[in-house]
């Protein structure tokens, strides 16, 4: 049995209030586990710094989940009141579709960064984990027919009042949406924080019309970041990313669920690169090259080395719905 989380300093320290959840597998649902690493909050509360958060591997399937870890009454906790992704945003860029070429030579592909899909057209648009509303307003001008959900009531109040769009508050299922009523569905950086990612994307399928997409974004822990940062990779946020994805394991999950994946790649994110160094370099165990990659050019430059030897921070996978 893996041991709860602790502090350093009281290994019996337990808090009331704080539901912990000893969780199998996500994806095959077995308990055979593996104690993989452990990691401290990189965004603690003033009463969470120095408590340890253990990150398994399950011996039969390969995923990596936080493991115990706040249950879905508890989690809400340990989202700081200015989580970055839940702010309204300050401006809204403009989709540009001549950029799509070179966003694709540097790895960060257009229907990420600038708000466009890898297809033409308009429709029905969900978007999981809608956080500020940013990727919606821009789906929006764009003709889009737009429906946010997110966990967060006040990252919904934003997007209703603020940007006059179509928001939820809430998970999958959600009361509000019917199966077959949207052609897309987007979950950007989302599914690593659901404490069911499996019964996520089933839904997914579900409100799908047969050969409607499914787009992903979320960290990948195989990454060469990852590798270098170690505890210190800005990917993984412990306790707020429950499961931690690669390539076989995203793939086996959106297999499981029913989908068929048409791609899947690493982006790469220089940000990510220069904020895991900035990290590392608070830490004992501090490297001169950590320094070195706080500097916004050498990140850079590291970001799309490592994408050209496709080991970036982040993995885009794109699903159908099958039509038969």
């Amino acid at each position: 049995m893996i041991p709860r989380p602790q502090l350093l300093e009281s290994p019996d320290f337990t808090e009331p209030g704080i539901e912990w959840d000893d969780t199998p597998c996500p994806l095959c649902g077995d308990r055979d586990e593996e104690l993989r690493f452990e990691a401290t909050d990189p965004t603690p509360r003033d009463r969470d710094r120095g408590r340890r958060f253990l990150v398994v591997r399950c011996r039969q399937c390969g995923l990596s989940y936080t493991n115990p870890r706040p249950g879905p009454e508890s989690i809400g906790q340990f989202y700081p009141t200015d989580y970055k992704p839940h702010r309204r945003p300050r401006k809204l860029a403009q989709a540009n579709p001549r950029g799509r070429f070179w966003e694709r030579l540097l790895g960060r592909p257009c229907h990420e960064r600038r708000g466009l899909l890898p297809w033409d057209g308009v429709g029905r648009l969900l978007d999981f984990g809608c956080g500020g509303g940013s990727f919606l307003k821009r789906m929006a001008d764009q003709g889009w027919d737009v429906t946010g959900l997110d966990a967060a009531v006040g990252a919904v109040q934003n997007v209703q009042d603020q940007l006059g769009l179509r928001a939820v508050v809430g998970s999958l299922p959600h009361p509000d949406l019917r199966p077959g009523s949207f052609e897309i569905v987007t979950m950007w950086h989302s599914i690593e924080h659901v404490h069911e990612p499996l019964e996520i994307l089933r839904e997914a399928y579900r409100l799908l019309i047969p050969g409607g997409k499914l787009i992903i974004a979320c960290p990948n822990i195989e990454s060469w970041a990852f590798r270098r940062f170690g505890t210190d990779w800005f990917g993984l946020d412990v306790p707020r990313h429950l499961t931690h994805f690669t390539r076989n394991s995203l793939t086996a999950m959106l297999l499981t669920a029913g989908m068929r994946v048409e791609s899947l790649r690493t982006i790469r994110h220089s940000d990510w690169v220069r904020s895991s160094a900035k990290l590392a370099v608070r830490s004992p165990r501090a490297h001169f090259r950590d320094q070195i990659l706080t500097w916004k050019p050498m990140a850079k430059l590291a970001a799309w080395l490592v994408y050209a030897m496709g080991r970036s921070d982040c993995l885009i996978a794109v699903a159908e719905r099958p039509r038969v």
